[in-house]
């Protein structure tokens, strides 16, 4: 069984804090050592790991995927626009899933990680798929 954490994302690219979503996904199971598995069921967007104490952190991870994957007219996907072709090369460069461990009922996350939804088409309604996994030992 899994939880879905559903998301609004505002226009264009954006990295969404959602980590207080996720730990209360993960005391919602009951499970208090273990993994959560974290799924995006989008082609363009993706979930990583880092900082978001200073928002600057996360302008600045945008603003090198945009240098890397610049929206342009030439790419060969045009189905929806340009936009969305450089939003599903980001993600496939990000990613699309996160597997972090739970200890006492609770995300094991460094001291200034947080888990970001990181959007590349926005405005999107979106969602999160978590799956809870407690040790059997």
């Amino acid at each position: 069984m899994f939880t879905k954490i559903p998301l609004q994302t505002p226009p264009n690219e954006t990295l969404v804090n959602i980590t207080d979503q996720v730990n209360a996904a993960v005391q919602a199971s009951g499970v208090k050592e273990g993994v959560c598995f974290l799924f995006v069921p989008h082609t363009t967007a993706g979930l990583t790991v880092n900082s978001a104490i200073d928002p600057n952190t996360s302008l600045d991870i945008l603003s090198e995927l945009r240098r890397l994957v610049p929206t342009r007219v030439d790419f060969h996907h045009t189905f929806d626009t340009p936009a969305d072709a450089a939003g599903h090369i980001k993600s496939t460069l990000v990613g699309v899933s996160v597997m972090l461990m739970v200890s006492e009922g609770k995300l094991l996350l460094g001291s200034s990680q947080s888990v970001l939804f990181c959007e590349f088409d926005g405005p999107r309604a979106r969602e999160v798929w978590v799956r809870v996994i407690a040790d059997l030992s």
